[in-house]
């Protein structure tokens, strides 16, 4: 169906194409890091409880662990939504959306990074960390 699409439409239109499951695909490989980590977290950390392992607290490495996962996944669900936005739609209003849909994710960064490390991401590290 793609094919028989991309081979009836105008050279301009077949770019757009592409783009659009270009963003696509970059959206699912998102949602698939998410899960996968969130399995593997999990796993993780029902392993380390049955176990009873002394290496750390299993709360802990189960939430940095959840942390870094969505942080990436918010990195490549801006980028998709970068390329969406302004190879396909460079409106007024999409580009405004665009422009709110980063600052709630850069906020939820900012949020995940202060779970994470105890610290915003601008002030340095503690020396004790």
């Amino acid at each position: 169906m793609l094919a028989r699409l991309i081979s009836d439409a105008p050279a301009g239109e077949t770019i757009l194409i592409w783009i659009e499951w270009a963003s696509l695909i970059i959206e699912v490989v998102a949602v698939v890091i998410i899960v996968a980590a969130i399995i593997n977290a999990l796993a993780r950390y029902m392993l380390h409880i049955l176990v009873r392992s002394k290496n750390g607290d299993p709360y802990e490495q189960l939430k940095v662990s959840l942390g870094k996962a969505l942080l990436l996944g918010l990195e490549i669900l801006v980028a998709a939504d970068v390329i969406r936005t302004v190879a396909l739609e460079a409106t007024l209003n999409s580009v405004m959306v665009l422009g709110i849909l980063v600052l709630i994710r850069t906020f939820l960064s900012w949020a995940l990074v202060v779970e994470m490390e105890g610290r915003w991401p601008w002030q340095s590290p503690s020396p004790e960390s």
